[in-house]
């Protein structure tokens, strides 16, 4: 006979396991405990096998004949409907091991340890923030273009699009690592060239006319910040290297007896050389005797870790500057760059050396920590004296090295 919701509510726990049968191999299992499990009895090369469909009252007798239903199907088509299930589970193992966030993320760690902290922080920051919410869950394979897109257009609708653009970049690198590794078939993020507005590429605030920088310099002299910050300050201009540089600087790198900065630049994987001018090597004295028992030149607030990326910037915010408009810690790169060639008159390969950048040559885009060295050391003290010019007010006439007037 049938089941019925009735007689399976009035069905007590007995000494013994109490089955109810259904009819179709669907049985009710009445532990003595009282838990009733639905199971279905069946056979594959006459061999009995039991299936598990379900607690009751969580799946009712209507939804426990449907699933017996579905299996007797499977049969029908000799399909094993327990071998089934744990292929289910297998793939949606594997699905969620192939998720996008998961992909993404073994890509993240794989990638990091060669990434400045803070360029590593901003791009995990950028995948929690907008994509993962939206795309972390779904497997990679399965991701169109039209789906990524939705996500990204999500980034551009609130005004950031230099971020929607840095997460399309992002998310074809993830694919990329994807396809190598056997979990995509394609990149979809090469479809969605054109898709989005374009970014509007602002250069760093800098100031490149003379007067105003001799202005600057005083300014910086008139700081009454920490000592730490204002010697940053100080040297920003006479190392022009880029911010995260500076403030990560280590005394482990500097040789002031030699008068170098030797370090390692992530963002282009090279080492680098920079050759002191007199006054730097003044500055970075005095300050070592305040941190040089530490490991960083400019310790933050716990002197385990750096200053802050953005100390420089506020320094020059409280000394009246809009580091939007006017001048910020990397536009310092800016001022030599243009100064040391239009004032100075030195070779635009020997500054773009300095700046830690791949210059073209006859042999392709090529780096030499070394190359000009003799030229830059010569530029780099050059360069201090001129500023010190500008600093005090004199009238330089344009020439190479700076001649004062």
């Amino acid at each position: 006979m049938p089941l019925t919701d009735t007689a399976i509510k009035n069905t007590k726990p007995g000494d013994k396991p109490i089955k109810l049968f259904d009819g179709g191999g669907l049985f009710l299992l009445i532990t003595p405990a009282g838990q009733r499990y639905w199971r279905l009895k069946y056979r594959v090369l006459g061999k009995e096998k039991l299936l598990a469909i379900g607690v009751y009252p969580d799946v009712g007798l209507k939804d426990a004949r449907g699933k017996r239903d579905a299996a007797r199907k499977l049969l029908a088509n000799g399909v094993d409907p327990g071998e089934a299930r744990k292929a289910q589970k297998i793939a949606k193992v594997e699905r969620a091991a192939n998720s996008f966030e998961a992909v993404a993320r073994e890509w993240f760690a794989r990638q990091a340890p060669g990434w400045a902290s803070t360029h590593a922080s901003k791009i995990i920051q950028r995948l929690e923030k907008d994509i993962f919410p939206w795309l972390g869950g779904r497997p990679i394979a399965e991701i169109a273009a039209p789906e990524l897109l939705a996500v990204l257009r999500r980034i551009e609708g609130r005004g950031a699009l230099d971020t929607a653009h840095r997460a399309h970049q992002n998310c074809g690198q993830i694919f990329r690592y994807a396809v190598a590794t056997g979990r995509a078939e394609r990149d979809p993020s090469g479809d969605l060239r054109g898709a989005l507005q374009p970014s509007k590429h602002e250069n760093f605030a800098s100031i490149t006319d003379p007067v105003r920088v001799g202005e600057l310099l005083r300014a910086i002299d008139a700081f009454r910040g920490t000592f730490v910050v204002k010697c940053a300050l100080l040297l920003a201009p006479l190392l022009f290297v880029r911010p995260g540089e500076l403030r990560s600087a280590e005394w482990a790198g500097f040789d002031l007896d030699r008068a170098e900065w030797r370090y390692f630049v992530t963002k282009t994987k090279t080492d680098h050389v920079v050759p002191l001018a007199s006054q730097a090597v003044a500055i970075l004295r005095e300050l070592h005797a305040l941190t040089g028992g530490g490991r960083y030149v400019f310790p933050g607030r716990d002197p385990k870790k750096p200053m802050s990326e953005a100390a420089v910037n506020a320094a020059l915010r409280r000394m009246g500057y809009d580091t939007k408009t006017e001048i910020t810690g990397h536009g310092f790169r800016a001022m030599a760059r243009t100064i040391l060639h239009e004032e100075l008159e030195i070779k635009p390969e020997v500054i773009e050396h300095q700046l830690a950048h791949k210059v073209a040559d006859s042999l392709g885009t090529a780096y030499n920590r070394t190359k000009f060295i003799d030229a830059r050391i010569k530029m780099m003290q050059a360069w201090a004296d001129y500023l010190d010019q500008l600093k005090a007010g004199a009238r330089i006439i344009p020439g190479k090295f700076g001649q004062v007037a």
